[in-house]
């Protein structure tokens, strides 16, 4: 992969023979390591084969099939999961077999070699070291003192790829008939529903490895398109001042440099100094409160730009007008080269006092200019023009709303108040005490975790104690207790704790009780709302077990192996031997030679 990232930054060089990287059984395995610990691989697709016996002689007979060109992926099983934030919605996914997702996971990695030097350093979408974070750090960075706010949404994004297109982009920098053939199986490959067939004609394959790269070598087109647009946008050096702040700051130095000059200063009496000292603080005070730059300076224009996969937000410093017209031109440049529709429902223009929406979060510019001290101890405006980053009501009442957590009811009585109420949650109370606390905290912390770098993340606290008193009462309906006994009962202290006994003695795990701090410190890996719950071993020793072709159950050695997978260490019983080393070892793998593996899914292993 090195020697391809070495050219990546020269856009002229086009790949050649990118093919026979694909016959490397070593990028196989780098791919599997890659991949192996997400639960998805333990479903199967239409081959009816998982992640479950994996085996170099797997890998052997993909790269035979690429070197006869009978290599053909199968079509991936469709499937329809909740909507995020509207269960009443289904959103469909693609589940491809785990032999299509190997070698998709190989030709991702070929790709990023090539292309992520070159993307847009505005893109933060599916991108090593970049997130949803980075992209909202971004705009709270680069959008200071824009006036109007253009919320992109394209329609269908994903489900709308041009394939033609997106192929002949990668023809710019790829030269391999070979390899591009390959992409265009998979983008062909279709999918299965109810057992039927349906051919795809557009769009990147839903749930699969490659889609997120492909969408961004297909949108880094509009990131270029941007670039170019700002450049004939944007003029001028800085703000001319306004006339009001002109004057005030005339009248400031006037009186600090000529009126109170030094010479003239020690003629005053103490009281005159006091007066002088008075009238200077008034001048200023009236100066700070007044926009140092004109708003209404037409010589001085910005478009600022950032997108996160299929979402993107213009911030724009110049009129509505303009604004309106940046929205237009958009739309044309995606409608007659990509082929792909702006939402007109979802595209605002929102003035910048008012909360544009990105990424789940609200941005609006902060107003005041009331000044503070910084700390070297000198007077500044230090929020005016600012963007501020806030987490939505909605967001977090949605949230507790889909847990269960929360019952909203309105008293008629008193005008149809709105009333909450944390209520218990029935599918956990057949859990054990530590599963139930454990549960509501990666809830809490998810959120947190997502909202940390919002300006107002506090109000988070009123999530927290609506989950906290749904906990008490869903231990309430577990024991037939009231809140006031299950409080007694786990309390720590001041905290909820449940007790738990270990190898190493009895461990207390407390309820959520670190508080909601703002944070500046981006997460740029996945920011999940459920913390990823596997074991990893070193970077390497799946690779090197793989190779080492010895059964770790009945010590064969130079047998072939397969890699035998569960889904979760929790899920193992203890009762046969093999469960027990696995918990032992803390490993949701195990190679066995082809016989033991056969034994261990006949149930007579041990």
């Amino acid at each position: 992969m090195e020697s391809l990232k070495s050219k990546a930054c020269s856009c002229e060089y086009r790949y050649e023979r990118l093919y026979r990287n694909l016959y490397n059984p070593e990028f196989y395995l780098l791919a599997y390591q890659n991949i192996y610990a997400k639960e998805g691989n333990l479903t199967a697709g239409t081959d009816g084969l998982t992640i479950d016996g994996m085996s170099t002689k797997r890998i052997d007979t993909l790269i035979t099939s690429l070197k006869d060109f009978s290599y053909k992926p199968h079509p991936a099983r469709r499937t329809y999961i909740d909507k995020q934030g509207n269960p009443q919605k289904k959103r469909p996914l693609g589940i491809p077999s785990f032999n299509d997702k190997l070698l998709q996971e190989v030709i991702r990695m070929i790709l990023e070699s090539i292309y992520e030097e070159t993307f847009s350093t505005h893109s933060h979408g599916f991108r090593p070291h970049r997130s949803c974070h980075t992209a909202l750090l971004e705009v709270k960075k680069r959008f200071t003192g824009v006036k109007w706010f253009v919320e992109g949404d394209i329609k269908g994004c994903f489900d709308n790829v041009d394939h033609h297109v997106l192929v002949d982009i990668l023809r710019r920098r790829i030269k391999d008939e070979h390899f591009i053939g390959l992409i265009w199986k998979f983008l062909k490959a279709g999918y299965m529903e109810n057992w039927v067939y349906h051919n795809t004609y557009s769009g990147t394959p839903q749930g699969s490895i490659i889609s997120p790269i492909l969408a961004n070598i297909y949108l880094n087109e509009l990131d270029t398109f941007m670039d170019e647009y700002a450049k004939g946008f944007n003029t001028g050096k800085c703000r001319r001042r306004s006339k009001a702040y002109q004057g005030k700051l005339g009248h400031f130095l006037y009186l600090k440099q000529r009126k109170y000059s030094k010479d003239k200063w020690d003629g005053l009496t103490d009281e005159q100094k006091m007066a002088a000292r008075e009238e200077m603080k008034q001048t200023r005070k009236q100066m700070m409160s007044l926009e140092c730059g004109d708003p209404m300076d037409e010589s001085y224009r910005r478009v600022v730009y950032v997108r996160y996969a299929d979402d993107f937000l213009i911030g724009v410093i110049g009129s509505k007008q303009e604004a309106e017209i940046l929205k237009h031109d958009v739309g044309i440049f995606l409608k007659s080269t990509l082929h792909l529709d702006l939402s007109e429902e979802k595209t605002l223009i929102t003035h910048s006092k008012d909360k544009a929406h990105f990424l789940s979060y609200e941005i609006f510019s902060c107003k005041t200019v009331t000044p503070k001290k910084d700390a070297r101890g000198f007077t500044r405006r230090s929020k005016s023009g600012r963007i501020m980053l806030y987490v939505p009501k909605e967001k977090w009442v949605k949230r507790l709303m889909s847990y269960g957590a929360l019952k909203i009811h309105y008293d008629v009585r008193n005008g149809n108040k709105e009333v909450w109420e944390p209520v218990h949650r029935n599918h956990l109370i057949h859990l054990d005490d530590l599963e139930i606390l454990k549960q509501y905290n990666a809830e809490i912390r998810g959120l947190y975790n997502y909202y940390k770098i919002a300006n107002n993340v506090s109000v988070l606290n009123n999530f927290n104690y609506v989950m906290k008193f749904s906990m008490f009462k869903t231990f309430g309906a577990k024991y037939k207790a009231h809140i006031g006994e299950i409080r007694d009962k786990y309390r720590i202290g001041k905290d909820f704790g449940v007790k738990y006994q270990t190898k190493k003695g009895w461990k207390t795990l407390l309820f959520y009780n670190k508080g909601f701090r703002h944070v500046e410190t981006p997460a740029t890996g996945n920011v999940d709302s459920m913390p990823n719950e596997y074991f990893r071993t070193s970077a390497n020793s799946l690779i090197t077990r793989l190779k080492a072709k010895k059964c770790e159950w009945c010590g064969a050695e130079d047998v072939d192996l397969e890699i035998h997978h569960v889904r979760k260490l929790k899920n193992l019983k203890g009762k046969a031997a093999w469960e027990r080393a696995m918990i032992g070892r803390k490993r949701k793998t195990m190679a066995l030679c082809v016989s033991c593996h056969d034994l261990l899914h006949a149930g007579k292993l041990d």
